[in-house]
């Protein structure tokens, strides 16, 4: 059996750990949000903003815009880590919450799908455990290079 190393891959881009987890804090808040009020329109909402983080366009991100005031508010200390795997992460959030929105436009349950989403935005605004960094890890050996 081969011996895979659990660190994570890097692309020698740096961000703030702590902007990351208050970032999860908001996407935790809103599919709770969801939950409670069954309003798509906060389904739409995590679509557009995990997109946006996905290409590459955090700067338009509002749970990005809103994460810097908090940080800069809270005076939290910049946090060093990757972007490649936190980035990796966003897509798996982007795929969850388009799935959960054409879910809940077929009129089905989804309350499996969402608090799964749940758990992983409290695993990461809490505790810092990215589950996606952990699938990048093993799954960067056969990704496309990005540049």
């Amino acid at each position: 059996m081969a011996d895979i190393n659990l660190s994570c891959p890097v692309d020698g881009i740096q961000i703030n750990e702590n902007k990351v987890r208050v970032i999860a804090g908001f996407v935790l808040l809103t599919i709770l949000l969801y939950l409670l009020t069954g309003w798509s329109g906060l389904l739409l909402l995590l679509a557009v903003d995990f997109g946006l983080r996905v290409f590459k366009q955090p700067k338009y991100s509002p749970f990005g815009k809103a994460a810097d005031f908090i940080v800069g508010q809270l005076n939290l200390p910049f946090r060093s880590t990757d972007q490649a795997p936190k980035r990796f992460a966003a897509g798996i959030g982007l795929v969850f919450s388009i799935t959960i929105l054409v879910v809940h436009s077929l009129g089905y349950t989804t309350f499996i799908l969402s608090s799964l989403l749940a758990v992983f935005a409290m695993l990461e605004s809490f505790a810092g455990f990215c589950a996606g960094c952990y699938v990048y890890t093993f799954l960067k050996p056969v990704l496309p290079v990005d540049k």
